[in-house]
């Protein structure tokens, strides 16, 4: 007979609800809870939970608050309930700092909408996005290993990051760029007062650059409190970068502006894209060792290493009770992938499956 998993959801806005929908929608028996009586109403109308309230036997607890309350959220969650526990917050070093708990994994889905609150609620948000995982030395190789996998039954790509380097990184592709963008649409709005047809031209590239500063502007000012440091030194690279292209501009170094458009054309052509042929995969076996943060240990290097994880399964060894991580991976990067688990101490087996 199989028992019917079940999670908790603290927090139903964009992302709790569509965590609740997407959980339903795979057959899980969702509760959840709000400091808003009217979103929790919202949410049972909709088909993001089951019934209200936190459930104390659970399989997970998703928490789902603004950054600033995380961690109380959190510890909330331990000791109201049985399951593991994890955050989808932008910003994870708060968090990590405060909570020491093995039944705890911060996380991450790099997702969303322009859309705010359970209005923009939706069961397929996560499919193809990154989610990332911020497992700390107290978190448990299970309790990493279950999120990850409820986090891939998602359609999510799970991606294992320190704390700190993660802030570091989001700070660069989210934050940073969120700022950016609200400053130019404010550039253009001032010019477009002074020139009103200047707004109407704003079409194509501006518009794709801009269209972030569409968010909600209230959870940002948390995140620029709680990820201040990153964010500080991300405009500072930022400011520096402009600097040196007015200093190009000014003088007319047109061999210099080609050379940073090339580069800048050249490094956008080479982000990763997801495999899709099994010609194109390898698939690399990794017995756990028996340490703590073993598992985590395996994606924070993936990561590092720049490899791609197509999916990934867990599995019983046939040596014993330990389990067995089965990736599938980009073949170009499964022998860089095998070299560094071996320098780690792994016994990684891989096969390419064409």
């Amino acid at each position: 007979m199989i028992t019917q998993r079940r999670a908790n959801i603290i927090g139903l806005g964009l992302i709790g609800g569509s965590v609740g929908l997407a959980l339903r929608e795979r057959g899980w028996y969702v509760t959840g809870d709000d400091h808003d009586q009217a979103r929790i109403d919202r949410a049972l109308q909709i088909g993001v939970l089951d019934e209200p309230g936190i459930a104390e036997v659970v399989d997970v607890t998703f928490v789902a608050t603004p950054v600033l309350t995380l961690a109380d959220q959190v510890k909330r969650a331990l000791a109201e309930t049985t399951g593991i526990v994890t955050d989808v917050g932008s910003v994870k070093g708060g968090v990590a700092d405060a909570i020491d708990d093995p039944r705890f994994c911060g996380g991450h889905p790099m997702a969303g909408s322009e859309l705010e609150g359970l209005d923009g609620a939706d069961a397929t948000m996560f499919t193809g996005a990154v989610w990332v995982l911020t497992p700390t030395a107290s978190t448990a190789d299970s309790t990493f290993a279950e999120i990850a996998s409820v986090v891939a039954d998602l359609g999510a790509e799970v991606v294992a990051l320190a704390p700190d380097r993660h802030d570091q990184v989001v700070a660069v592709v989210s934050h940073v760029p969120h700022l950016a963008a609200a400053t130019l649409m404010g550039l253009a709005s001032a010019r477009g007062e002074e020139h009103a047809a200047l707004l109407r031209l704003a079409a194509g590239g501006f518009r794709d650059m801009t269209r972030i500063a569409s968010g909600h502007p209230g959870i940002w000012i948390d995140i620029c409190i709680e990820n201040r440091d990153a964010i500080l030194d991300g405009l500072d690279g930022l400011i520096e970068g402009l600097q040196g292209m007015r200093t190009i501009i000014r003088d007319d170094d047109r061999a210099a502006l080609h050379e940073r458009l090339r580069h800048a054309r050249e490094a956008r052509s080479n982000l990763p894209m997801r495999a899709v042929q099994p010609s194109e995969l390898a698939e690399v076996r990794i017995p756990i060792p028996d340490r703590t943060g073993a598992a985590a240990e395996v994606f924070t290097l993936a990561a590092e290493l720049d490899v791609n994880i197509a999916s990934f399964e867990v599995v019983h060894s046939v040596e014993g009770n330990r389990g067995v991580l089965v990736f599938l991976v980009d073949a170009t990067s499964a022998d860089v992938f095998r070299g560094g688990l071996l320098a780690r101490g792994f016994r990684p087996a891989v096969q390419r499956l064409d």
